[in-house]
């Protein structure tokens, strides 16, 4: 099995294309071939990236500036890609928050929920019937090694990546036979450059440097793996590890424990 062949009325869709995953899955794609649909929030920076894309691969990029947390907004471009020729899609968008939940603002909780996991759905449902149809298609699903695992004090984030965890590997037990490709992305912390010692994060202080991998080789390995329709790709020696301790550690025990690092994670 491979990935579809880019045609020039195909589209590959990267959401949450203005860094990180999103950006390198994008440039991955570009280089292989495929135009895209980019989205996400800031529609400025995807038009510097799509025009770099343009000249660089020679192919179509087309920029979708949307909240995929708004259901509103949400369903003007489920509806339109329901009507494409959507031959790939990369369900990347995603927040997180550290802390209590408790303590937490409940509107952004909901907006998380929202991107993290409804709009996930949404967007699948969009384009798997067309992909159904040509017998062609793979959807990539971002999800977590938090996923696998309760984490207090990272409570939302956690069960959202859960929901995407499930249905991208119960979702591939359907599709089976088919022609589309499912594969989850289950990975540690990804970093996009290296920080400024002065302007580090909390995250950057606490996770050790040989526990990051590159946005660049995250998006090389997950689509490798979704070309060769793999259930899970797990890169980085942090994902791989909380994947083994999500899967045979007691939750009574496991739970305390990342709390604890989450807890500091919110400061």
């Amino acid at each position: 099995m491979s990935l579809p062949i880019p045609t020039t009325t195909a589209r590959a869709v990267v959401t949450g294309a203005s860094s990180g995953i999103g950006e390198a899955l994008a440039t991955d794609l570009a280089s292989r071939g495929h135009s895209l649909i980019l989205v996400a929030r800031r529609g400025d920076v995807m038009e510097g990236l799509a025009e770099t894309l343009r000249a660089k691969h020679g192919v179509d990029v087309e920029v979708r500036a949307c909240d995929l947390s708004d259901s509103a907004a949400r369903a003007v471009l489920v509806e339109e890609l329901g009507k494409r020729e959507i031959s790939i899609l990369c369900n990347n968008a995603g927040i997180a928050t550290f802390g209590p939940v408790a303590e937490l603002d409940p509107s952004y909780e909901r907006a998380q929920v929202e991107l993290n996991a409804v709009a996930v759905h949404d967007l699948t449902l969009a384009v798997l019937p067309g992909m159904l149809e040509r017998k062609s298609g793979g959807i990539l699903m971002v999800g977590s090694a938090a996923g696998n695992m309760p984490i207090p004090n990272n409570a939302t984030y956690a069960a959202t990546k859960a929901f995407v965890n499930t249905f991208s590997e119960s979702l591939r037990g359907e599709l089976n036979g088919t022609g589309v490709n499912v594969t989850l992305l289950a990975p540690g912390p990804v970093r996009t450059e290296i920080p400024d010692p002065a302007e580090a994060s909390i995250v950057d202080k606490l996770v050790p440097d040989f526990f990051w991998i590159s946005s660049e080789y995250t998006a090389k390995v997950s689509l490798d793996g979704l070309a060769e329709n793999k259930m899970r790709v797990v890169p980085g020696i942090l994902s791989k590890a909380m994947s083994v301790a999500g899967g045979y550690t007691p939750r009574a025990v496991v739970a305390p424990i990342v709390g604890t690092f989450y807890k500091k994670l919110g400061g």
